[in-house]
Order: structure tokens, then sequence, then C-alpha cells
């Protein structure tokens, strides 16, 4: 299983940056749900979402751009890590997002599934020795 996972590295990786760039640009088209997901000791809720979203879009561009993909990795698992309260917030307190199941054994896997985005992310954050990196440069996509 682990070397499946590694023979697919780069296809994770566009995985991963097409995931986490649809994911912020909701940030913007439908913000209210992550608002309504942000703790409340937290200010500026609104503008919190969309600085999010923001990182969230350049975090998936910058995975797919080499020359900046291990910065972008770090700062993706910078990112989850801090919009984890947000996540514990909606389970904690059973926010209802419509389209998102919110039953305790969806909380039970959804938060764990934070601990995967990190080590996801973290997984980009060490250089590779395979010179094949996806990427959003035409031209640097190595053989």
């Amino acid at each position: 299983m682990i070397n499946v996972i590694k023979s697919n590295k780069e296809l994770l990786r566009v995985i991963l940056a097409v995931c986490i760039i649809v994911a912020g640009i909701l940030h913007f088209v439908v913000p209210e749900p992550f608002i309504r997901i942000v703790p409340d000791f937290l200010p500026s809720p609104a503008a919190l979402v969309y600085i999010s979203g923001v990182f969230e879009i350049l975090g998936g561009i910058g995975l797919l751009t080499p020359p900046v993909s291990q910065f972008a990795a770090w700062g993706l698992l910078a990112l989850f890590i801090a919009v984890f309260p947000a996540n514990i917030n909606m389970a904690v307190n059973h926010i209802h997002i419509d389209g998102i199941p919110d039953g305790n054994w969806f909380q039970a896997i959804r938060l764990p599934f934070q601990a995967v985005l990190i080590t996801w992310a973290y997984w980009y954050t060490k250089p590779d020795d395979n010179p094949k990196q996806a990427s959003i440069i035409p031209g640097l996509l190595r053989s």
C-alpha cells in the first residue's frame, strides 16, 4: 500500500492542489458556511474566511509551482493547523451546514482527517529525489 502511495506522489500532489484550490474558491463563492464555523472568540469571521481562502488558493497553486512547492506545502500545513479550531467548533457545537453530514460518526471521521491533511502537506515539504514534479509552469515538468 505504501509503495502504491509513493508511486502516485505526483498524482496525489495534483489532487491535493486541486481540492485545496476549489476549497479556497468556495470561501468566496459561498462564504456563509465557513463563517458560521469560525469560533466566537476569533475576531472578524468573514475576514478570516476570506484570508484563509486566499491562502488555500495560493497554497494549491504553489504546490504545482516547483520553485515554491516546498514553501507552499509548509504554508498549507500551517493553514490546516490554523483552521482546526473551526472544525472543532463545528463538531462541539453541532453546527449544521446544508449538504455536509453532521452526525457523530461523521465528526469522528472529520476531525482526525485534519491529521491526514497535515501529513499529506508535510509529505511535500521535503526535497524529492524524483525530478518529475507536477507543474503549472509550461515546460517545467521534467521526465
